[in-house]
């Protein structure tokens, strides 16, 4: 045999009888016969590398073998065995993990275009269920007056519908609801979109009216004045006097809206309708009613401030989710 052929034996029977175990010279040998026709290579890189600090093969790296031999025990009765390494079942394992997050991903990625479509979908209907209540306010609002009816329940069904009244203003209990600027259909429509916008503040003033033919008081919106003109002095020549018949569109109590400030009753800051409350402070019924514009009087608040226009945005909402 050559010398470098029994070199490499020589260390490794060393390491066995020095390091390993205490073999015999015969089981050494034929133990070293088995590791040279298969295994030895992986045998010097795990076990004699990093039991023999000085030997050549602690200076290789080993790598990772699927097989490998190892000792089963130190007592020397017991022959060597072979054990099969962990990283098989721990590369089946991570494989097996893989596949799972490739399904998973596989799902969310269809999820997506179900959800845009689903929303889309959504937002057609809730885009035809608007314009049919636009159209339904609309048809409402210019429908032919009829007389005011006193029946609560009546009037509930009849909100956004014009009545008529005839009687006379109490200026002297004029509530303000603020801060509003004046609806104005036209410039909204050029200021859609806009962060700005260049209506002037102010509020819409509500008076007392007593009806004479019906014999209770009631609520009248007049209108929108500007800020400089809630001082009723500064607009006396609106504030009628006489007996007039008006038409007024019905309007029902409001809620309180999430971050709308409560209304001031002591300093007459209104900031929504609350009918019941203003009727306590006026002494009239919680009835009322938006005079329409015709009511309009030089000098006076501009009438006209039912808002029938509800915000529509639902073609954009359905545009975006279907890209």
């Amino acid at each position: 045999m050559h010398v470098s052929v029994l070199l490499p034996m020589i260390t490794v029977a060393e390491a066995l009888n020095q390091i390993v175990l205490p073999i015999k010279l015969p089981r050494a040998m034929s133990v070293l016969k088995l590791l040279t026709n298969g295994g030895v290579k992986g045998f010097l890189l795990r076990n004699v590398g990093r039991c023999v600090p000085n030997s050549c093969f602690s200076k290789i790296r080993p790598r990772s073998y699927t097989a490998t031999y190892c000792l089963a025990s130190k007592n020397t009765d017991i022959p060597l065995k072979f054990c099969r390494s962990q990283s098989t079942s721990a590369a089946g394992a991570q494989n097996a993990t893989e596949s799972q997050e490739d399904t998973l991903l596989k799902w969310f990625l269809l999820l997506i275009p179900l959800t845009t479509f689903g929303l889309g979908t959504w937002q057609v209907q809730r885009r035809r269920w608007k314009l049919q209540l636009i159209s339904d306010l609309q048809s409402r609002v210019s429908a032919k007056p009829t007389p005011l009816p006193v029946d609560p329940l009546e009037l509930k069904a009849m909100e956004y519908m014009p009545v008529t009244v005839r009687g006379r203003f109490d200026h002297s209990k004029e509530l303000y609801v603020q801060p509003r600027s004046m609806v104005d259909p036209e410039r909204e429509a050029q200021e859609a979109g806009k962060l700005a916008s260049s209506a002037e503040s102010g509020a819409n003033v509500i008076t007392p009216f007593y009806c004479t033919d019906l014999g209770i008081t009631i609520l009248v919106n007049r209108g929108f004045v500007p800020r400089r003109k809630l001082n009723p002095a500064t607009r006396s020549r609106g504030q009628i006097e006489d007996e007039i018949e008006l038409v007024g569109i019905v309007r029902l109590s409001e809620t309180r809206k999430p971050f709308v400030p409560k209304n001031d009753i002591e300093r007459n800051h209104w900031h929504y309708r609350d009918l019941e409350a203003m009727g306590r402070v006026t002494g009239a019924e919680p009835i009322l009613i938006d005079a329409d514009l015709k009511s309009t009087v030089p000098g006076g608040p501009i009438g006209g401030q039912t808002r029938v226009t509800l915000r529509n945005e639902h073609m954009q909402y359905i545009i975006t989710w279907r890209r």
